[in-house]
């Protein structure tokens, strides 16, 4: 858990020095499009952390300017929640014997909605809801469930650059886990 804090930060400060290099305030330009790609990396909570310690996935954001400080989003992509090793030890009278498996990982498609408010300086706040649609049962043989996501989080965006962290949350089928993920994408008007 700490080395992949470690990884999430590290990756955050490195980000944030390369986009450094390139500031310019965002302001969503009203009537334009903006099309984004981004890579997705996160740590499971809830539920999915006892099945997964680190998610990886890509995500395409489609981007509209309502307004110079206030745009909607639509997002979609795919996330793997890789499965944990797990070690079990049996005894008995004259030997012990360990038994090691890897988990199954769970695959999910988010599509969502949101909104993204600039207060400034290409800072942001956002919202997002929708629905992720799992692809891999964590358990073989079990159901795919569709969950409800919730996501708050916040950022920075720049001309061609997007950091942004946030907590997502998936619920339903009384199953529910989230994560807390980095995103860092590349986008580009249309």
């Amino acid at each position: 858990m700490k080395t992949m804090t470690k990884l999430i930060a590290s990756a955050f400060t490195a980000a944030a020095i390369f986009i450094g290099t390139n500031v310019k305030a965002q302001t969503t330009p009203a009537n334009a499009l903006r099309f984004g790609i981004g890579l997705e990396a996160g740590i499971p909570t809830g539920n999915a952390h006892d099945i997964s310690n680190f998610e990886l996935g890509g995500t395409a954001r489609l981007q509209y300017g309502v307004n110079n400080n206030v745009a909607l989003t639509l997002t979609s992509g795919y996330y793997n929640f890789f499965g944990k090793t797990y070690s079990s030890s049996f005894s008995d009278a004259t030997s012990t014997t360990t038994v090691t498996v890897k988990g199954r990982s769970l695959g999910m498609i988010p599509v969502k909605a949101g909104i993204k408010a600039f207060v400034g300086d290409g800072f942001y706040f956002s919202g997002e809801a929708g629905a992720g649609f799992e692809v891999h049962p964590p358990v073989a043989g079990g159901e795919k469930d569709t969950k409800l996501i919730l996501s708050p989080g916040l950022g920075y965006a720049t001309k061609s650059w997007d950091v942004g962290v946030r907590y997502e949350n998936f619920s339903g089928q009384g199953n529910s886990y989230g994560l807390v993920g980095l995103r860092l994408a590349y986008g580009f008007g249309l």
